[in-house]
């Protein structure tokens, strides 16, 4: 294997393993950990994407992570403004 067959990998399996935590209720997808794992996962993936020139993959990968950005910023937003009040 090559690095990006080791950086899509590792990508890869992040965001498998957000998905089975959130499976076994584990993890919430509105948790600071779920969304964490997948900016970090797609993140990955998106550069092992363009490691190889794979626009299409890029293009899902980092609309994944953008996604996952914003629904952390959401969240951390909103427990800001409850410990405020």
């Amino acid at each position: 294997m090559n690095l990006s067959d080791w950086i899509g990998s590792i990508g890869v399996a992040l965001l498998l393993l957000a998905f089975l935590l959130n499976i076994l209720n584990k993890i919430s997808i509105n948790g600071i950990t779920y969304l964490s794992i997948n900016i970090i996962g797609s993140g990955l993936a998106a550069l092992a994407s363009y490691l190889i020139h794979y626009t299409p993959f890029i293009i899902l990968e980092m609309t994944w992570m953008i996604v996952s950005i914003l629904g952390l910023w959401k969240h951390l937003a909103a427990r800001k403004t409850r410990v405020k009040s």
